[in-house]
């Protein structure tokens, strides 16, 4: 791996609260993602499942953790069970995890070959009353290939049919979503990456470049900071196709005159960092640009002070988008009229601010959480507010990550420049 080891004190207090939230005699199995194909003996890269890794610290393929804390054996407690390694597997794929390194890793210290899960998991659900199984479960999650989870999920059901299961899925989302000293961290280093890489591209950009030479100067500075590189797909979009919320084809020229919104965030030890940024191909805004900049900027700043513990993400929505309303009718584009006769379902500032926003932020971009709970301490959320013009091929969105504490929240990007005045300075 690119990252420094992570201590194995994360895993061990992130088990233990788990632990804590099961049922009586109960075990609970996680399993690693697949190593997906591409095509002919091609593979992407490998991503590890964010509940086995918070677990666990565990980043290989073919990879499970069971838990049982009420086994009678004190050894198969916590057990991982891993690929086997050989010299012949570290010669063509790389060194995989050995049962030490295992264990200094993640702190469990029984650990099997895979050879034997299933002569040691029969004997394990016996002692058990019931079984907690993990899957993805999330709200924009839209995917029809069955995961390794998934296939277990079955099998476990068919061969143990009197068992009684459970999903861990509500459990881990509560948990995750409360991050850690150490997990904060680490999200602190994947924005500071993402810092290095926009004051990098700031003395790049200038009218002629492709949006893909942009994308070039970021992902060089992620990965000699030691980044696998985009947390997820970049969108570098200049001119109009600013007003498309998930652009990714960057691969139009920045013309003089447009402003380029990038949407990025390196990921640092599979923790993401999510930033957007808007500036000027010439270095200058023209006075509507700016207008139009402060306005999202604004809404912004006001969203920030509101992530605070107690607030409902509903109501923290709605009052966003009328801070919303305000702005864009001080730019002209909606009237009052607009607002008297809009259909509360779909209020007139959907027009040019039609996404929500904040989402959690942590392992996955868009993490894990509770959207119908009270914000927490330990939180952290992006904030990103936008206004989308096509009819003027302006597309402005600003993007900060926050971790929610005490009183007003800590902007984990408050070094990366932000305001229109600050940007030309480095511009120019």
């Amino acid at each position: 791996m690119k990252y420094q080891q992570i201590s194995k004190k994360l895993f061990e207090h992130n088990r233990s609260k788990f632990t804590a939230q099961m049922k009586t005699k109960s075990l609970a199995v996680f399993c690693s993602n697949d190593k997906m194909p591409t095509n002919a003996d091609g593979s992407m890269p490998f991503k590890q499942n964010s509940d086995l890794f918070w677990l666990s610290g565990v980043d290989q393929e073919e990879s499970m953790l069971v838990i049982f804390p009420e086994c009678s054996n004190p050894k198969h407690r916590e057990i991982l069970f891993l690929k086997e390694t050989s010299e012949l597997i570290a010669i063509w794929e790389g060194e995989k995890l050995s049962k030490e390194k295992a264990f200094e890793t993640s702190g469990v210290r029984t650990v099997y070959w895979n050879n034997d899960f299933e002569e040691v998991f029969e004997n394990l659900v016996q002692e058990a009353k019931s079984v907690y199984l993990n899957s993805n479960e999330h709200t924009r999650s839209n995917t029809k290939v069955q995961t390794q989870s998934d296939r277990f999920n079955e099998w476990c059901k068919s061969k143990f049919l009197t068992k009684e299961y459970n999903m861990s899925a509500p459990i881990m989302h509560d948990l995750r979503s409360i991050k850690h000293p150490i997990e904060i961290d680490l999200l602190q280093h994947a924005c500071n990456i993402t810092e290095k890489g926009f004051k990098r591209v700031l003395n790049f950009i200038k009218p002629g470049v492709m949006e893909y030479e942009i994308e070039a100067e970021f992902i060089h500075e992620f990965l000699v900071n030691r980044s696998k590189g985009f947390a997820y797909e970049p969108i570098i979009a200049s001119g109009k196709n600013a007003c498309v919320l998930h652009y990714i084809d960057n691969n139009k020229v920045c013309r003089d005159g447009d402003i380029i919104l990038m949407d990025v965030g390196a990921e640092y030890a599979n923790y993401a960092s999510d930033m957007t940024r808007c500036v000027p191909v010439n270095g200058r805004f023209s006075k509507r640009q700016k207008d139009v900049y402060n306005a999202v900027l604004k809404v912004m700043k006001q969203a920030k002070s509101m992530l605070k513990p107690g607030v409902l993400l509903s109501d923290y929505h709605k009052e966003v988008g009328l801070i919303m309303q305000s702005e864009l009718l001080n730019l002209g584009l909606i009237s009052q009229h607009d607002i008297d006769k809009q259909d509360p379902k779909s209020p007139a500032y959907k027009k040019y601010f039609m996404h929500g926003t904040s989402h959690f932020l942590g392992l996955d971009v868009h993490d894990v959480g509770h959207f119908d709970k009270a914000i927490k301490k330990g939180m952290v959320f992006t904030c990103e507010p936008g206004i989308y013009i096509l009819e003027e091929n302006l597309g402005i969105r600003l993007e900060n990550d926050l971790l929610v504490s005490d009183e007003n929240p800590i902007d984990l990007m408050e070094n990366i420049p932000i305001e229109a005045d600050e940007i030309e300075d480095f511009m120019n």
